[in-house]
């Protein structure tokens, strides 16, 4: 198997789950998941350090994610097409937590992009703080806030809207975690 393909292999489903999460459309998602791979085949020979390879794949889909935007912002008087979930599913637990789930990808959809993408890298593909400044080009500092920032939005959104709410939480007292040295 090539470098290529072998490359193609181990990356293509994160960063197609990071396309999806910042177009909100498969559509989409895949074809800036396929630009990307073919910005990398094009200026392959450029990256000297191989292990950034993550890296590069996640700044350059980002990069063209904002590019697109740019372009269809300029050139489009129509909204984005938004594509509704499916909402049939059973009453048991799973089903709940899946639409939790589903509900909570759609807020941040929603959101303004400069917490967006911070939330999706680090909860969705679960990159470092480092990962994400670098992808994103900027300071640790600036994730940090951004997602402190991004997920107290993404919270008060969720308690404003009774049916997105998640049904089972526990109202828990961190006090009773703490061992008493008496």
């Amino acid at each position: 198997m090539s470098e290529f393909a072998e490359l193609v292999d181990q990356h293509y489903e994160a960063l197609y789950r990071f396309g999806y999460s910042l177009t909100r459309s498969p559509d989409h998602a895949a074809d800036l998941v396929q630009e990307t791979f073919c910005i990398w085949a094009q200026k392959n020979g450029q990256l000297k350090d191989r292990s950034k390879a993550k890296t590069w794949l996640f700044t350059t889909l980002y990069r063209e994610f904002l590019g697109q935007r740019r372009k269809r912002a300029r050139f489009s008087d129509e909204p984005l097409d938004e594509k509704t979930l499916n909402e049939n599913c059973d009453n048991d637990d799973q089903s709940e937590r899946q639409m939790d789930g589903q509900r909570v990808v759609e807020l941040l959809g929603e959101m303004d992009e400069m917490y967006r993408a911070p939330l999706a890298l680090f909860y969705i593909q679960q990159h470092s703080y480092k990962e994400i400044a670098e992808i994103l080009e900027v300071p640790i500092g600036t994730v940090m806030s951004r997602l402190s920032r991004g997920k107290d939005l993404l919270r008060k959104r969720m308690v404003q809207e009774p049916s997105s709410a998640p049904k089972n939480l526990v109202s828990v007292n961190p006090e009773l975690f703490q061992k008493n040295h008496g």
